[in-house]
């Protein structure tokens, strides 16, 4: 594999001036030669750009929409900006508890969306003039895999050494159920020029209960309805459980154990038939049940590359079945979390470059619902470890956040809950309440570098901070609990 040196121009050498003049076709297919070739600018697409070019390859980088893809701009940066909106409408609202009198006027939607869109924009200039002084070939328009190792974009083709598959995923919808008007996928709620007066919710995994969240602080009344026996059904059932009570307090009703059945909208609304007969009437439904890969339409299949009901099946290292491409993100079987993808990306670019990278293993990776209460969560869940060790091997601890001196003065309820292997490392860390998804970087330290309990609770943790609460958890399950009853 030809390396191309940190500041060459891609398809050029250093003594070029001393070539004959060369053609302008012979130029153009040239400058189409590359190390790697990417096919998507999400978290992954981007992230094996950056890296690869760092590492001095030369990196084609092809996206249809824009840099940075759904995370960027309809996923992850915008919703959160939602979610602190909601944070700040919440804060308004309960500020006489504190001592403060304020008073919440209403939720002024366009003021929401230009600071939400403001705070994209300043994130998509950066990530644009990363890509550019990186020396990065951004190839703008929709590309294909027409050879294994050639990309066509537009009739432009891309030949590769390697090619990454980075393209991404869509909100799904069910069968029958035809998204437009009043019914809503993740895209149509964050288009919403106002607060509507109700909203249901179908899914109540992470998505649907982030939106259910922002909608309720923003003054709306929601219901949830999940086919699964418990909403955020992926986390640990303790964890599960607790956010359903925090949900139940917040005045947001959800029915869980239920099917969908159908749906009609009208002028005034939609109505929302479940198996059980039940109707559920509200102003707007959000379609929330999860994302499909993008990869139909692609070539992938026409070029060799597997896939499986849509996904693009990868072995650890994220080599696909044809020799010199690769798959990340989304449309690799597993979490659909931006960071994985990220992730992905990087060790793509390395893998190549030949330094041989850790691989990316989906339990180690942390994952946070940034709802009101918070979800913050790494390793194996109690079930899991149990079905993996078996029950005479694993251990668990529950810290109450009653017992933490900020999350008193936050007002929050909820607590942190760890699985050990019995005299063995901490194997998951799981942690429910306001703020808890920025513990989630020290818990992930602890699963991933297999820390027993006794090496935690000799790290002196920060007071008064929620962080405590990680150091006060793992003092308990070492033996010596202080602000815990033994």
């Amino acid at each position: 594999m030809a390396l191309q040196r940190s500041g060459d121009e891609p398809g050029t050498t250093d003594d070029s001036s001393s070539q004959a003049p060369r053609d302008e076709e012979h130029h153009v297919a040239e400058q189409d030669e590359f190390d790697m070739v990417i096919l998507g600018g999400g978290s992954g697409g981007y992230a094996a750009a950056l890296r690869g070019a760092e590492l001095g390859l030369s990196v084609a980088l092809v996206e249809k929409d824009k840099l940075g893809g759904t995370c960027l701009h309809r996923g992850c940066i915008p919703t959160k900006a939602l979610l602190h909106a909601a944070e700040v409408a919440d804060s308004a609202r309960e500020s006489e508890t504190y001592g403060v009198k304020a008073t919440l006027e209403g939720i002024d939607v366009p003021a929401v969306t230009k600071y939400r869109e403001g705070v994209v924009g300043r994130l998509y200039k950066g990530l644009q003039g990363l890509v550019k002084s990186r020396k990065v070939t951004y190839v703008e328009g929709m590309g294909r895999l027409v050879e294994p190792h050639v990309v066509e974009v537009e009739g432009r083709r891309l030949r590769g050494t390697n090619v990454v598959l980075a393209t991404g995923s869509y909100p799904r919808t069910l069968p029958g159920l035809e998204v437009g008007g009043r019914i809503l996928n993740s895209d149509g709620a964050l288009a919403l020029d106002h607060v509507p007066a109700s909203v249901i919710v179908l899914g109540g995994g992470v998505i649907g209960v982030e939106f259910a969240s922002v909608w309720r602080s923003f003054g709306a009344e929601v219901t949830i309805v999940e086919a699964l026996p418990r909403l955020v059904a992926a986390e640990d059932e303790a964890i599960s459980k607790a956010f359903e009570r925090a949900y139940r307090k917040r005045g947001i009703a959800f029915k869980t154990g239920v099917r969908f059945s159908g749906a009609t909208q009208d002028d005034d609304g939609v109505t929302v038939t479940l198996e059980s007969g039940d109707e559920l009437r509200a102003e707007y439904l959000m379609v929330a049940v999860g994302r499909g890969p993008v990869s139909e339409g692609l070539g992938y299949e026409e070029a060799g590359v597997s896939v499986e009901r849509g996904f693009v099946p990868t072995d650890i290292r994220l080599r696909t079945g044809v020799e010199g491409v690769f798959a990340v993100g989304d449309i690799v079987p597993g979490l659909q979390l931006a960071h994985r993808g990220f992730a992905h990306g990087i060790f793509v670019a390395e893998e190549i470059a030949g330094l041989d990278p850790q691989p990316v293993i989906d339990v180690m990776v942390p994952r946070v619902t940034y709802s009101e209460p918070e979800i913050a969560s790494v390793g194996l869940t109690e079930a899991q470890a149990v079905e993996k060790l078996g029950a005479d091997k694993v251990s668990t601890y529950e810290y109450n956040l009653g017992g933490n001196g900020k999350s008193q003065i936050l007002g929050t309820a909820g607590f942190i809950k760890l699985v050990r292997e019995v005299d063995g490392p901490v194997i998951g860390v799981h942690a429910v309440g306001t703020r808890m998804g920025e513990q989630i970087g020290e818990g992930q330290l602890i699963v991933n570098w297999e820390a027993y309990p006794e090496d935690v609770a000799a790290l002196i943790h920060a007071h008064p901070t929620q962080n405590e609460a990680m150091g006060e958890a793992h003092l308990a399950l070492a033996g010596k609990p202080l602000h815990a009853h033994s």
